[in-house]
């Protein structure tokens, strides 16, 4: 009975295949001589048909699951790039207003930017955050450069300064030594 069916992938069967050899089978009952011939071929019919109830029960699941998955990915990226605008619209605000906030709050964004992302990335990450900085630290009309107001700062000592020298915060002007 196996060899009858043809495969629509490994082990299924089309649901269609199964109510023709359903209504084969319904055939034979109706043409057979024994009521025990009969039986078995009304079993076998029915057990057919019933395979391909649930063919098809599977087959509009597995369309409504594609069809569900696939709008929430679209979803999922409508709120990907909403929260990216979102994002993006922050930091440009906190780059526009850089040199206004005080030393303190500066170094806790730039720590926390910097840590955002992969671990192994961190340090690339800090020092391309450095480099933006100090390439753009007069764009809001503030002469002081960041480190200039670090050193002005009591508060940071000499750790804080070696810190964000190491990490790119310091970019020379003149040739390298």
């Amino acid at each position: 009975m196996r060899g009858d069916f043809q495969r629509k992938g490994p082990g299924m069967f089309k649901s269609q295949q199964y109510r023709a050899k359903a209504a084969e089978y319904g055939e034979r009952a109706k043409g057979s001589t024994g009521s025990d011939e009969s039986r078995k071929f009304q079993e076998l019919q029915e057990r057919l048909a019933s395979l391909a109830d649930n063919e098809q029960g599977l087959a509009n699941n597995y369309d409504n699951a594609l069809q569900v998955a696939e709008q929430d990915l679209s979803r999922g990226a409508a709120l990907a790039a909403e929260e990216e605008h979102v994002l993006r619209c922050l930091g440009a605000a906190i780059i526009m207003q850089w040199n206004a906030l005080p030393t303190t709050l500066q170094r806790e964004i730039f720590d926390t930017a910097g840590s955002v992302g992969r671990l192994l990335e961190t340090a690339a990450l800090r020092g391309q955050i450095a480099r933006f900085l100090h390439k753009h630290k007069n764009d809001a009309g503030c002469t002081q450069t960041l480190t200039e107001v670090a050193r002005r700062d009591a508060g940071l000592g000499g750790a804080a300064l070696s810190r964000w020298d190491n990490e790119g915060g310091a970019v020379r002007d003149g040739p390298s030594m």
